[in-house]
């Protein structure tokens, strides 16, 4: 295994940097290291097995002076596992800890091919599986695409292909369930991405003809119709069940899946038994309220006509799962990346509420306090974690699904990452997304509202005056934790509080400001060391948070020190006052990005929404501008620059959409979003485009990615 080591160190005059290496022997080997003349550090070394003894790689660094060593890393070696992957980068801190050890996490890029820079870079593509389109589909992406997906991107000089999450969101049978980022397991994959004819070729030659039709119907359709896709796949799945379901079920391939599955696959199959037998995922209509470990026996006997039901949704699993498994494997041949999403939340009526009811608190939904993009706020419907309960067996659950993923991806992003620190939780009784409030947060007592300055009692403000919308107010009281108050955010737009003195309106800003933007920062970030950690560590995955939204100031520190990379949205500067960000000032450990699903793409954005700037002085979207603003995107500091398909396209006359908009694929303050864009052209096309990839690959290397 060939490792690049990589570090950022300012050295004086006479000082250089050493790699000590432990090897299976005992030995330390000292490599003296190259620099690039601006503090990034690194040196190449090729592992056999013999000198590894197979374990972790260990090592640290030192500085010497003048051939004298003069100092060393603090506290434990830095500790990657070895693997046999063939390539691995590994980007270092150095560790000095005065006298107590923090969390320090090594990043450590496996598969990659080394761009021969100091500090390794990548670029890559961002898309939806549903997305993607081929030649031989059902009117919707499947896993296997990606493997055609990684044939492009490693032609281009890509390094990393980055999906939406692609857990199973069958609830309603209906298009509703497009929508990726509310599951109902966070185990289980979407049976609609799975590949038939990788299952196998069934007999019924009159069923195989009639379905050559349906596919060529629904892959002509330029948006998916989840609903007849759907139909259509459930419809072939239990025809492959029947003809091949026994014979896998006894295959030992299976049985090791089911072995080391279990746990989640058993409960998942009888959910979702229970769903389709009643015709709803609302479990607080079933008779089975709740999940026991008795259903296990009273269902999942063998022998019986339910079993063979619940089998087969065993069955489905287990091909979607080799054959993801399979396509991870194709695409780190080809020195790709693939990186997941773990959405924040769960879907109320998920098969994970259903089972472990304590973990969640259900008489709330999560949300997102309003920005730009929604006025009013988020309501997600979702309901909010117990992160009490799940601290007792150190976040357990949570930790499995970590590990789940990385069944699948080598890299992934945390969605909505503030939720970790504190999340947006609005109680059921209320309609809009303004009467949220952060949990876990520091609410005021009454004591303490009055010592600030506020006049008036803080429970006469909770309800509105009557014929008034039910935001009038100014505070909202603690459901858990009564006669404690949250000021209601942007408390001071209502007409209650232009009826207040001016004394009071005065004391009220204070409050909310000091609530939203000072109070709760060092509690918020105990709150996420305290789990963080934990989660992250149960993987090796490469990890990104989306930090975007309303970022308590704590937010950037707990990141770096757990060397969580940030997202940097041109559209959305963190620096204030900026309505338009620079892609050169965005730190290394980044993910940059002009665009994400959230939003319009490249080309919209510049003529209908782009506000007047100095970073892009064009408005008109051509594929000169769009080649411009994707080139700065590849020159920025940052780790990874990832960019929608549609947003690539964008250079080419003659690939890019004739209608934009139709490219967007969701709109975060419509609950009803139908989430169905696909490509208009192929991957195929894209692999046949010459001309385009030849310019994309330019790009990418002229920028040392």
């Amino acid at each position: 295994m060939k490792i690049h080591f990589q570090i950022e160190y300012i050295t004086r005059w006479g000082e250089n940097l050493y790699l000590c290496l432990n090897t299976a022997n005992g030995e330390t080997l000292s490599i003296a290291m190259d620099n690039n003349g601006r503090g990034i550090w690194f040196t190449d070394y090729e592992f056999n097995d013999e000198e590894s003894g197979g374990g972790d790689v260990t090592y640290f660094y030192m500085v010497l002076t003048d051939g004298v060593i003069t100092r060393r890393e603090e506290g434990s070696c830095h500790t990657v596992p070895y693997i046999h992957a063939g390539r691995l980068v590994l980007s270092d801190r150095w560790k000095e800890f005065k006298g107590h050890e923090i969390e320090q996490r090594t990043v450590a890029i496996p598969y990659v091919r080394h761009n021969g820079q100091a500090l390794w870079k990548g670029a890559g593509t961002a898309v939806p599986v549903f997305s993607l389109r081929t030649e031989r589909d059902f009117g919707i992406g499947e896993f296997t695409d990606l493997k055609l997906l990684a044939d492009w991107a490693a032609a281009t000089g890509q390094s990393i292909i980055q999906t939406l999450p692609v857990n199973d969101t069958t609830m309603t049978r209906t298009w509703k369930d497009s929508y990726p980022y509310s599951a109902n397991s966070s185990f289980a994959l979407n049976p609609i991405y799975i590949s038939l004819e990788a299952v196998g070729t069934l007999s019924d030659t009159a069923f195989l003809k009639r379905m050559e039709t349906v596919r060529s119907e629904l892959n002509a359709l330029p948006e998916i119709d989840w609903e007849r896709v759907m139909a259509v796949k459930t419809e072939y799945l239990d025809r492959l069940f029947d003809e091949f379901g026994q014979q896998c079920l006894r295959s030992r391939a299976f049985r090791s899946f089911f072995a080391a599955n279990r746990s989640w696959l058993e409960p998942y199959a009888i959910y979702c038994y229970l769903r389709d037998k009643y015709g709803t995922s609302d479990f607080s209509t079933w008779k089975e309220k709740r999940f026991t470990p008795a259903l296990l026996t009273k269902y999942c006997t063998p022998g019986n006509d339910r079993y063979r039901i619940i089998q087969k949704h065993m069955f489905v699993q287990y091909h979607l799962h080799v054959q993801f498994q399979d396509v991870k494997k194709y695409v780190n041949s080809k020195g790709i990346l693939l990186k997941g999403d773990i959405p924040i939340g769960v879907n109320r009526h998920s098969s994970d509420v259903w089972i472990f009811p304590d973990l969640f608190h259900t008489d709330c939904q999560a949300g997102a306090p309003p920005d730009d993009f929604a006025r009013d706020g988020q309501k997600w419907g979702m309901p909010t974690y117990n992160w009490d309960n799940m601290a007792r067996d150190n976040y357990s659950w949570f930790a499995a699904r970590f590990r789940k993923m990385a069944d699948y991806y080598d890299a992934y992003r945390i969605d909505h990452l503030l939720g970790f620190f504190r999340i947006w939780e609005i109680p059921l009784q209320y309609s809009s997304g303004l009467m949220g409030r952060f949990n876990p947060a520091r609410p005021y007592t009454a004591a303490e509202i009055g010592a600030m300055g506020f006049g008036a009692s803080p429970d006469s403000f909770c309800t509105a005056p009557q014929g008034t919308p039910e935001t009038n107010v100014l505070f909202l009281e603690d459901t858990r934790l009564p006669g404690r108050f949250h000021p209601r955010i942007n408390g001071y737009e209502t007409s209650v509080f232009e009826s207040l003195p001016e004394s009071d309106r005065n004391a009220y800003r204070a409050i909310h400001d000091d609530y939203f933007y000072s109070r709760n920062n060092c509690f918020w970030s105990e709150v996420a060391m305290s789990k963080l950690p934990a989660l992250i560590e149960a993987t090796d995955m490469i990890v990104c948070g989306e930090d975007l939204g309303m970022i308590p100031a704590c937010v950037p520190e707990v990141m770096d020190r757990l060397r969580i990379m940030s997202l940097e949205v041109q559209r959305m500067p963190k620096d204030f006052g900026t309505s338009v960000a620079d892609p050169a000032t965005y730190p290394y450990m980044s993910v940059c990005t002009p665009s994400t699903h959230d939003m319009s793409v490249l080309r919209s954005w510049i003529e209908k929404e782009m506000p007047h700037n100095t970073v892009i002085t064009s408005d008109q979207a051509t594929t000169l501008t769009c080649r411009e603003i994707i080139q700065s995107h590849l020159s920025s500091p940052s780790i990874l620059s990832i960019f929608q398909i549609q947003d690539w396209m964008s250079v080419s006359p003659t690939l890019r959409a004739q209608d934009p908009d139709r490219e967007r694929i969701n709109v975060p303050a419509n609950p009803d979003n139908y989430w169905r864009y696909r490509m208009h052209v192929s991957i195929g096309k894209l692999l046949e485009s010459d001309k385009f990839n030849s310019e994309i690959s330019d790009m990418i290397a002229r920028t040392g990615r």
